[in-house]
């Protein structure tokens, strides 16, 4: 990317490149934008050592070129994060840079209870527990990035097949693979 960054007057004498990348490093990360999503980092900044006084200003003002680290959610993408909160309405996960909601409604195929001295969502008839901490896989549903001053939201589910807590994937593919297995091996003993 390119901009035009002020360096104040009292920052003169300074290496140029450290104080244009701290100039762009307060403007940018941090940032959440439409069309750059969430800005993480700033990098590869270079300065031209050429500036630009306006009058009245005892600033100089330098072009500078820089990279940008930026996590951009989509709707439909799968994604891994970590439980961080656990509410009576649902879960938030850590994604990236920001958490987003898991609603109750959007966890299993089941009725859940809501323990609060314990902090667990729980399903009623499989017994799935979901706690802070645990490592859940889930798929994007809901993508608002908000206008300027706003940090965003994301809303995710896990109510599909190999998305959810880990552990409950793990179980998920033993059974399929138990399944296939079984498949495989009639068909042998009827050709006996």
């Amino acid at each position: 990317m390119e901009d035009t960054i002020r360096i104040p007057p009292e920052t003169f004498g300074k290496p140029l490149e450290h104080v244009g990348y701290e100039r762009v490093r307060a403007k940018y990360e941090g940032m959440v934008d439409e069309e750059l999503g969430y800005v993480i980092a700033v990098t590869n900044v270079k300065v031209s050592p050429v500036g630009k006084i306006i009058p009245g200003d005892g600033a100089t003002y330098h072009k500078v070129s820089f990279s940008l680290l930026t996590f951009y959610p989509k709707i439909q993408e799968v994604v891994e994060g970590e439980v961080v909160e656990i509410a009576d309405f649902g879960a938030f996960v850590r994604v990236g840079p920001i958490d987003a909601l898991l609603h109750v409604s959007q966890l299993m195929d089941d009725f859940i209870s809501y323990d609060e001295k314990q902090g667990v969502l729980m399903g009623k008839e499989t017994k799935r527990k979901l706690t802070s901490g645990d490592r859940v896989r889930v798929r994007i549903t809901a993508v608002s990035l908000g206008r300027a001053g706003s940090s965003g939201k994301i809303g995710v589910t896990a109510r599909q097949p190999f998305l959810g807590k880990l552990e409950w994937i793990e179980q998920e593919v033993k059974k399929v693979k138990g399944t296939e297995a079984e498949k495989t091996k009639k068909p042998e003993e009827k050709k006996e």
